[in-house]
């Protein structure tokens, strides 16, 4: 674990403990074991994948007006759809505090954080663990779709990414929850490049001939 398992990791969970619900704080060292497990699958820095896992919910609990406020005075963008739910904010958010209040200051992480609600087109591998072991982590559920979707997330990233976007759109088109643009944004990349994936592997498997029986 490295550069991640001492004092930082300690004082990200003593302010996780006093400022979200012993809930949340239990999700949030899930998806920090589920991110680490995944990132030991593709070689991805276990460290990057703990530190992203265990800060990316830090703003989950700003109440509506701070989230809009603080990502207007970053110059994020800011979608209608955050607006209207600006809950939406708080992954965008949190990389803002892992940054001012822990001083992560490498991006990789910081995207990681940023990205693991809506993600985002072309998000890196570290981005791509964490946006799954969010919806993933054991403390989800264990249905045959969840389970589907975590036998997935170990064989391909990009497979993973689309298929858990299809299972968020599912439930916000069944409870009629506003669809973010970038969720959607997301989901058509992944699904392009991993369609891309399987046609190059198709038009490089060894052609076989088999000759007529009367040649």
């Amino acid at each position: 674990m490295g550069k991640f398992s001492g004092i930082l990791r300690q004082h990200v969970l003593d302010w996780l403990a006093e400022n979200v619900p012993e809930s949340r704080v239990k999700h949030v060292l899930r998806v920090e074991e589920t991110a680490i497990s995944l990132a030991y699958e593709y070689a991805i820095d276990l460290a990057d994948a703990a530190q992203a896992g265990l800060m990316h919910d830090l703003a989950k609990y700003f109440r509506p007006q701070i989230l809009l406020d603080m990502a207007q005075k970053a110059g994020l963008a800011i979608d209608p759809v955050d607006e209207a739910n600006p809950h939406l904010l708080h992954a965008d958010v949190s990389a803002i505090v892992a940054r001012e209040k822990f001083g992560v200051d490498d991006p990789k992480i910081l995207e990681a954080i940023a990205n693991h609600t809506l993600g985002r087109p072309g998000m890196s591998p570290l981005s791509c663990i964490v946006f799954l072991a969010d919806t993933l982590e054991p403390g989800r559920g264990d249905t045959p779709e969840l389970n589907l979707l975590r036998q997935v997330s170990r064989q391909d990233l990009f497979k993973a990414v689309w298929m858990t976007c299809d299972y968020t759109l599912k439930y916000l088109l069944e409870t009629r929850r506003l669809i973010h643009p970038r969720a959607l944004s997301t989901r058509n990349w992944f699904l392009e490049q991993a369609n891309r994936s399987l046609l190059h592997s198709a038009s490089e498997a060894p052609k076989v001939f088999i000759s007529h029986p009367s040649a």
